[in-house]
């Protein structure tokens, strides 16, 4: 088995998933002025890509199974190339916009989103799975290392963005399409590269034993929390470079979407140990410094100087970085029998909540400013602490935290 190749071509999907979310958040304002939308028109657009992230994760982690690791990966690049030729293609409308479906413009950027949304649900789809089967013996410790990625595609796709803006003021129709580069790359690695089979299946647990997983107190309750890990994280991150242009407007706002993007890099690829090692400890300190970093960032009134500001975006960044791979990691580990399924119910609800958060952030940065968006957002924080810090002294009651493993009876390539 090609483990090496087979986690690469992993990460450089992520990075593709992430630099669609980098440089969607960049173009936000061109794409506001081009097909005459507000910001909250602009959210609904934007929340297709993650209702169909959803869907498309929750029917990959029911299916994947039986379809293969492989079929879904290169559909999934398929899908990049389709969303973006949908998106440059619209037409766009000749005055202001007062329903998304009643133009073809704004209908067209609907469908393309939605279809990015799909290849970035199969992604996830496919590789926590086969990460966590890869490297079945530390699973926690290496969906950080991937997810990285995430990171790292954001600051790929931020920085590139920055000098595509800055060298040659670059459209944003040439800035998106610089997504496809990646897609290609991946597309080839998946097309040349066996893949195993799940660890479900090399366990021979049966799919009435992974769905009875799904229904498990324990698992509900990290359910309920993907919701607003997801949303604390991943909402703002959307909004980033439009709300920080606006409270510090002598710099790009993607630059600190960069910034934080580079902290979780740096954590997630050489820190990963640190939420191996204590996964619910972790995500207990996570959600008291996304609580302090986004009501901080939500207190700074514009034109306030780059330094608070970076201070409180380092804060947020901090805390913000374990929250989705360890929240998968604590599923896999916990929940091995729920295979791929479990796994994708969580990435599934993680995206839907911020279907849900990106629209009611839009609005209220309508109405009370980008700073009274962000403050709501932490108190999710507060919520999470809470929960977490229960969790975690439930599971030292019980003698600590330990993965549950299972015993592989195949390994054929599927």
């Amino acid at each position: 088995m090609q483990r090496g190749r087979l986690f690469t071509a992993s990460c450089v999907s992520l990075v593709t998933t992430s630099m669609v979310f980098a440089i969607r958040g960049d173009i936000a304002g061109a794409l506001s002025s081009t097909f005459q939308i507000n910001d909250q028109q602009l959210g609904t657009i934007w929340a297709p890509a993650f209702f169909a992230f959803t869907i498309a994760i929750f029917i990959c982690g029911a299916v994947i199974d039986t379809v293969g690791m492989r079929a879904t990966h290169v559909l999934s690049a398929i899908g990049y190339f389709v969303g973006i030729a949908l998106v440059l293609m619209a037409p766009h409308p000749t005055a202001p916009v007062s329903a998304i479906f009643d133009n073809t413009g704004t209908t067209m950027l609907y469908a393309g989103f939605f279809v990015m949304g799909v290849s970035q649900g199969l992604v996830e789809g496919v590789i926590n799975p086969l990460v966590t089967t890869i490297y079945s013996d530390e699973k926690t410790k290496w969906l950080n290392r991937l997810h990285a990625w995430w990171p790292g595609g954001q600051v790929i796709g931020g920085l590139l963005a920055v000098a595509m803006t800055q060298m040659f003021n670059a459209s944003w129709q040439l800035k998106l399409t610089t997504i496809l580069v990646p897609s290609a790359i991946y597309l080839v690695m998946a097309l040349t590269t066996q893949y195993p089979q799940t660890e479900r299946v090399q366990s021979n647990v049966t799919t009435a034993e992974m769905w009875s997983e799904a229904a498990k107190p324990l698992f509900l309750l990290l359910f309920v929390c993907m919701w607003m890990t997801a949303a604390a994280e991943l909402g703002p991150d959307q909004w980033f470079p439009k709300v920080m242009g606006a409270l510090v407007p002598k710099l790009q706002g993607v630059l600190f979407l960069v910034y934080t993007a580079g902290l979780m890099f740096l954590l997630r690829f050489f820190g990963s140990g640190i939420a191996h090692r204590n996964p619910i400890g972790t995500l207990f300190i996570c959600s008291i410094l996304t609580a302090v970093g986004l009501y901080w960032l939500g207190g700074l009134e514009p034109g306030s100087g780059a330094l608070v500001a970076f201070a409180a975006a380092t804060v947020f960044g901090v805390g913000k970085t374990y929250f989705w791979p360890t929240m998968l990691g604590v599923t896999a580990e916990q929940f091995p029998r729920g295979g791929a399924l479990l796994i994708s119910i969580m990435g599934g609800t993680g995206m839907l909540a911020v279907a849900v958060a990106l629209p009611y952030m839009g609005a209220r940065i309508d109405h009370y400013g980008p700073g009274a968006a962000l403050q709501m957002m932490a108190v999710l924080g507060v919520i999470l602490a809470v929960i977490f810090g229960g969790l975690n002294a439930w599971f030292r009651m019980r003698g600590g935290y330990r993965a549950v493993e299972l015993t592989k009876s195949s390994t054929a390539p599927a």
